[in-house]
């Protein structure tokens, strides 16, 4: 069910400039591209972002699940990612960001989705907080 959800948000998404209704209507959205920590096939997700000056926030909360998503798994395993926001896509490369940096990004994606929190709620995991670099 996730699977044909999350092609439901990436084919809107692709069809429409980068903008989907439903659940994600407003939101920052970014298609995340990742390389499997196993398989090594390249599996696309819709993840909700910050910007962040020249970085993109992305939180694996995994909707509060207690473990992470598949995303987070592969960015450890491969740190480079394509991503897709609006009609432009590049390759970028995942920084993990802990400590009070991460728990203040947390709180400013919480700010603006308030979802997040619940997500924290949910858990009795720490909540993996990274940022997207363009690659050079």
């Amino acid at each position: 069910m996730a699977d044909n959800f999350n092609q439901q948000v990436i084919d809107e998404f692709r069809a429409n400039d980068g903008k989907v209704g439903g659940y994600f209507e407003g939101s920052a959205l970014v298609l995340l591209t990742t390389k499997g920590a196993k398989s090594g096939k390249p599996t696309t997700t819709p993840v909700m972002y910050l910007p962040d000056g020249d970085r993109y926030v992305i939180i694996a909360s995994n909707g509060g699940a207690d473990h992470h998503p598949a995303w987070y798994h592969n960015l450890r395993a491969h740190p480079s990612a394509t991503a897709e926001i609006g009609t432009e896509t590049f390759e970028a490369k995942a920084e993990f960001i802990d400590g009070e940096e991460r728990d203040q990004l947390y709180a400013r994606m919480v700010a603006i989705a308030p979802g997040f929190a619940e997500y924290e709620a949910k858990t009795t995991r720490h909540i993996p907080v990274l940022a997207l670099h363009r690659a050079a």
